[in-house]
């Protein structure tokens, strides 16, 4: 819209913790449906919280020309419900005997080298995500939900670093 006063939103496609957020939504989908017998609910759970660390990325991207505090709290959210995922795939490897893999595990070097890479996509995780062993699976899962909540932390003091010079309309108000 020209000439209006609300600035334009960010484009959410090119945010780096929308990306990696995707790919947690993907893989979380692949993995209940691989390791849950259905009709468990802790799939629909892990899937919700999955879409809903997605989704309010997405939704963030688009409320800072109206309120910088909704930005926030959208960002916020997001980052809140990736780590109720993070907690569900935890749940999942202590309920199978399983382990997380500790920071200097070789497959958690691994992974490191591959979210450096630019333009990693659910493909470049794909070995990880859809192996047959669940331990491997879902702590490659876990590896991107880390990532995806480090860019979000960085994002949210990005926002609360703003939020008094470009507070929106409520900032624009006062």
């Amino acid at each position: 819209m020209t000439g209006s006063f609300i600035p334009p939103q960010d484009c959410y496609h090119n945010q780096l913790s929308r990306k990696k957020a995707q790919i947690v939504y993907d893989a979380t989908v692949y993995f209940c449906n691989r390791f849950f017998l259905r009709p468990d609910r802790t799939i629909d759970r892990m899937v919700q919280a999955a879409r809903s660390g997605k989704q309010n990325i997405v939704e963030g991207s688009q409320a800072p020309g109206a309120s910088k505090e909704t930005e926030i709290r959208l960002t916020s959210v997001a980052r809140a419900s990736l780590e109720e995922l993070l907690e569900d795939y935890r749940d999942f490897l202590r309920m199978q005997g399983l382990q997380e893999w500790p920071q200097g595990h070789p497959y958690t070097k691994r992974m490191r080298e591959l979210n450096g890479q630019p333009g990693a996509d659910y493909e470049t995780f794909r070995k990880g995500i859809e192996h047959a062993d669940p331990e491997i699976s879902a702590n490659v899962v876990m590896g991107l939900i880390k990532v995806t909540t480090f860019l979000l932390d960085r994002q949210l003091e990005q926002q609360e670093h703003s939020f008094p010079e470009d507070g929106g309309l409520r900032g624009a108000q006062a």
